[in-house]
Formats: structure tokens, C-alpha cells, sequence
């Protein structure tokens, strides 16, 4: 399906991308009474990919979309983590129910495309979803923005969301390139589904060579008889093509040579999996989010890097400021997306921060290499806190609430 031009009733948003942040705006963009089209280049949803968590604040906005035991029905239901040695010993054991479901492995845990499924499905009546198109260019005026699509169509909306990824096209057509806004952490991270030949069980396995800075990790996932790889190793020196999935499976592979415990085992099933995904692990610092009637959301924002265990929670809280933000300003995008910004800002510069002190933990230490901060201070659980809890959600009380009926509005 592409999109051909058509009459809409204001306020009309595009969003670009359909993962976690673009349905989840969609959700609340909806329930303030826009009209929402989502577009997705990609022909469907992806399935499996990383695990995501939702700790703090993040349980209140699922809660607050009535997905609480949707979302939760679709967990891993991953009882708690063993780091292990070379041997399979476990050396450290960490349980969900840890600091009150806000530790190492997260109250509640997804698999990226379960969630964004759930998203979809939840949306999927009231949203515009098309999928195989994407945006191709853009003008944007006064009072709205003339899109062109790379299917042929033309359509003019009020407003234009890009919530289309680390890499988003979106950010690169309206703010620049991409080396002007990416951080790279110094590292890489790999994942696929394998069969779980295994043995796992709910608890993830984890072990880490300190030497080489490389890990190795198992997560269990609903599918009992499947399980999912992952691997972390440094890259500093990073310029794999992230179209190029045989020069990714390649380089993994280069970089895994000779690291001991199951990595041979999980290596084995590489060429056969059919949801590898490798990338560097980086950050998006941004000035602004917006420009225009243009704004950005999630990674393509303000990526915090799998580092920091967050960027689902960004994705999602931010969604729902945006939103909000933007109905309580009426529809103004200069004070809905000025707001927007002002209000969550702390939250992801809370983030990103954990996102870096956990890069710097795993590099190879060197004469250069900075020292560790002492983790063990009262600054790192201040730190912590603000990561998790650090924003207060408004109610926004008196706005348009417009769930579709049958729907909770908890």
C-alpha cells in the first residue's frame, strides 16, 4: 500500500516509524484527537529482536494506556540473570524482583517486537498504517507540511514526528548528517534468536571476558524452544555498512574468535537465524528536537544506547509528553514542542549518562583510559534515581481523551 493524496480533518500527523516510540505516540496522538498516520518503510513488523525493560516511570505511562496486562502477557518471564565464568560457574545472581522490579532485569520484559506489536495492535483501529513507504521529501510552511512519499503519493499534514531510529532518514533530511548528532560509545552489539540446545531456563546467562572487554549472553524468551544470542565487543573504529548483513555477520564472527564458555555454540547458528541485527552502540545529542513543525522522538532524538537499559522508557514517556505537551498548547507546535523538551530533557541527560559510565566500564584498560568512578557513592543511586523516576508525569487534566470504546482508561 502507498499513500495517495486524500482530504483529512485537523490537526493531520505523520509519524515515521512504526517500532516502539512511533505506535506509542500514535496511541496518545489519537486519544488527543489528531488524526494519525504512521508510516513504516519496512513491509511489516520485525520480530524477536533485543529484550527491552520498563522500569519507574515507564510502568505508570503502560499503565496510564491500559496495556498493563497486555504487555505483560508478552513478557520473556525472565526469573533473573547468572553471570557466569568460562566454565558455565556462576559467580553473581540477580532476580527481577531486585529493587523492586527497577534492577538488572527489569519487573517487566519484552522482546522489542513483541512490544511493538502490542502497540500496533492496540492502535491498529483508529491509526493509519503503511507499511513498505517511506518519506522522501519534504517542505514544510506556516501552517503545515507538503510530504512526498517514495510510492508516489503526496499528502500535507499539520505536524510530521519522526520516530524512525538511531539512523533515523528523517533527522538526517531536516537537521543533517549523521556524524553531527551520533556519539559512538566505543562498542558494538550483536543478537539473533538461536534453538535453545542450551538447556536455559528463565534465568539469562551472562559472561564477560575483563581481558578483551567481549561478552557472550543467553536470554530466555517465551518460545521455550528458542532463545536469543547476544554478543558485546569494542569497536572503536566502527564503519560496517548497517544494510550489509554479511559483512556484520563477518566482523562478528572476527571479533568473536576465541572467546571461550557457549560462543562457539551460539556462532554456529549465525547463517541460519532470521532476525540478526548488529550495530554500534552510540548516542544521539541534540540541541533542539524540533525544527519547525517538525520534531523528533525516541532514538532518532535522544538514543540513550542499549547501555543504559532505557531506551524503551524514554520511548514511551516521551510519547506520552509529547503529546500531551502538544494538545494542552493547542496543537502550537513552537510551544508544544518547546515544552515538550523542557520537560523531559532532564530525564534523557540522566540516561545518556548511565549509557556512558556502563560504555566505559566495559572498555580495555590502557595508559589513556580514564579510571572508574566508585560506583558505591550516594551520586550513583542519585543518578539512578533520576534515571528511572526523574520526571513527573502531568495529568493533563481537561484535555480530549478520545479511547476508543471497549478500552481501558487506566
Amino acid at each position: 500500500m502507498h499513500i495517495d493524496e486524500q482530504e483529512s480533518a485537523a490537526p493531520r500527523v505523520l509519524v515515521a516509524g512504526a517500532s516502539i516510540a512511533g505506535p506509542a505516540l500514535a496511541h496518545w496522538l489519537h486519544r488527543r484527537g489528531a488524526q494519525v498516520t504512521v508510516v513504516e518503510r519496512s513491509p511489516g513488523l520485525r520480530p524477536g529482536g533485543q529484550a527491552v525493560d520498563a522500569r519507574g516511570v515507564t510502568r505508570d505511562v503502560i499503565t496510564r494506556m491500559g496495556l498493563d496486562s497486555t504487555v505483560r502477557a508478552a513478557c520473556t518471564d525472565t526469573a533473573g540473570a547468572h553471570s557466569v565464568d568460562a566454565d558455565g560457574q556462576i559467580l553473581q545472581t540477580f532476580l527481577a524482583d531486585d529493587d523492586g522490579g527497577d534492577g538488572f532485569i527489569a519487573d517487566i520484559e519484552i522482546l522489542r517486537g513483541d512490544l511493538a506489536r502490542v502497540l500496533v495492535d492496540d492502535t491498529r483501529d483508529d491509526v493509519e498504517y503503511v507499511f513498505g513507504d517511506r518519506i522522501s521529501g519534504l517542505a514544510q510552511d506556516a501552517n503545515g507540511v507538503d510530504v512526498v512519499f517514495a510510492g508516489g503519493g503526496r499528502r500535507r499534514f499539520d505536524l510530521v514526528i519522526g520516530a524512525d531510529g538511531l539512523h533515523s532518514p528523517l533527522r538526517t533530511m531536516v537537521f543533517g548528517p549523521d556524524d553531527e548528532h551520533i556519539r559512538h560509545l566505543g562498542q558494538a552489539l550483536a543478537f539473533y534468536s538461536v534453538p535453545n540446545d542450551f538447556g536455559l531456563d528463565r534465568y539469562l546467562l551472562e559472561y564477560q571476558d575483563q581481558e578483551s572487554g567481549r561478552s557472550a549472553l543467553l536470554r530466555p524468551i517465551q518460545d521455550a524452544q528458542r532463545a536469543m544470542a547476544m554478543f558485546s565487543f569494542g569497536a572503536p573504529r566502527y564503519s560496517v555498512d548497517p544494510r550489509d548483513i554479511t559483512a556484520q555477520k563477518a566482523l562478528l564472527r572476527e571479533r568473536m574468535a576465541g572467546l571461550g564458555w557457549l560462543t562457539p555454540q551460539m556462532l554456529a547458528h549465525l547463517d541460519e537465524t532470521p532476525d540478526f541485527y548488529l550495530d554500534q552502540v552510540a548516542q544521539v545529542v541534540m540541541d533542539r528536537w524540533s525544527h519547525g513543525r517538525v520534531a523528533l522522538l525516541g532514538d532518532a532524538a535522544f538514543c540513550s544506547s542499549p547501555m543504559s537499559g532505557q531506551g524503551t522508557g524514554l520511548a514511551l514517556v516521551g510519547a506520552y509528553v509529547l503529546a500531551g505537551e502538544l494538545v494542552t498548547a493547542g496543537w502550537d507546535p513552537d510551544t508544544g514542542f518547546a515544552r515538550y523538551e523542557e520537560r523531559l530533557r532532564p530525564f534523557v541527560e540522566a540516561n545518556q549518562e548511565i549509557g556512558r559510565l556502563n560504555a566505559h566500564t566495559r572498555e580495555i584498560p590502557g595508559p589513556d583510559t580514564e579510571p572508574l568512578p566508585d560506583f558505591g557513592g550516594d551520586w550513583f543511586m542519585e543518578l539512578v534515581g533520576r534515571a528511572i523516576n526523574g520526571i513527573q508525569l502531568p495529568d493533563y487534566e481537561g484535555v480530549p481523551d478520545h479511547r476508543s470504546a471497549g478500552k481501558s482508561t487506566a
